[in-house]
């Protein structure tokens, strides 16, 4: 959690840093140009983009399966628009980051991953409890009884 504050705290620093360092190479005017152009991309990639992955969900949902693949990629391209949103040109690259499909399907996959690992640890806590809860310790609750087949 510290380091998430620290990092939140310093990366405005360290954009305007590189703001700075931009604007004193190629000048004041073009880097505002910059920023801006990377803005306006940030928008209509944003939009086709969204677009895109509204449509095969949609299809995925026509066929009746649910669509978590294209759920998690509208959630990146939330966040890569929003990041080009924002001025500066490190948030720019995460931004492209998010929005460019190749890596946009491995950051997906590394989540649906971590994911997965994190629900099988649940799983076998929650396993753990219920064993340890029963009576008798580990053993599983068995109920004895008799049937009779009536044809």
């Amino acid at each position: 959690m510290r380091a998430f504050l620290f990092l939140f705290l310093l990366f405005p620093l360290i954009e305007l840093a590189v703001l700075i360092k931009v604007g004193g190479a190629i000048g004041a005017i073009p880097t505002i140009l910059l920023v801006v152009g990377s803005a306006v991309l940030g928008s209509i990639l944003l939009r086709v983009a969204g677009i895109a992955t509204a449509f095969r969900a949609r299809e995925r949902l026509a066929r009746g399966e649910l669509p978590e693949q294209e759920v998690l990629e509208g959630l990146m391209i939330a966040v890569g628009g929003g990041l080009l949103l924002l001025p500066g040109f490190i948030s720019d690259i995460f931004g492209l980051l998010c929005l460019v499909p190749f890596t946009r399907r491995i950051f997906v996959g590394k989540i649906r991953a971590r994911a997965a690992e994190q629900a099988a640890r649940q799983r076998a806590f929650a396993d753990d409890l219920a064993a340890a809860q029963r009576p008798g310790g580990s053993r599983p609750n068995v109920l004895e009884g008799e049937y009779e087949r009536r044809d």
